[in-house]
């Protein structure tokens, strides 16, 4: 079995939409219609408008951390962290973990992207 679609609630589509239409494609996405988005293999990220009295995302709160994305290349970091930025978002400084070349982004309500370029035979996660 494999994991087949992410749902992203979000405390506005108006706000995180233009985000995500920015990110989604550096990182090797394409949209399908409204809202859906899909990496052509079968995966889909789908965001929905959040109810306005559910609280609100907390980075070590329970359930989902980060969404983890891996780079080609180190160079392919720096382009999507170029890109992000040209756009007008708030990006952090790329990190050297171990050898890793490390982006770490947050959409407008908090939730986290990482995109990782990992040198080979290193683990992806330890």
């Amino acid at each position: 079995m494999r994991l087949d679609h992410v749902t992203l609630l979000v405390s506005s589509l108006e706000r995180s939409m233009p985000y995500y239409e920015r990110l989604l494609p550096l990182i090797g996405f394409r949209k399908q219609r409204n809202h859906v988005w899909t990496d052509g293999a079968g995966f889909f990220f789908q965001f929905l408008q959040a109810k306005t009295d559910a609280r609100p995302y907390e980075r070590y709160g329970a359930g989902m951390n980060h969404l983890g994305f891996g780079a080609a290349s180190p160079e392919q970091v720096h382009e999507i962290r170029a890109a992000m930025a040209a756009a007008g978002f708030a990006v952090p400084q790329i990190q050297q973990l171990s050898g890793a070349t490390a982006l770490f982004m947050q959409d407008p309500d908090g939730i986290r992207f990482e995109v990782t370029h990992y040198p080979p035979g290193m683990p992806v996660v330890d």
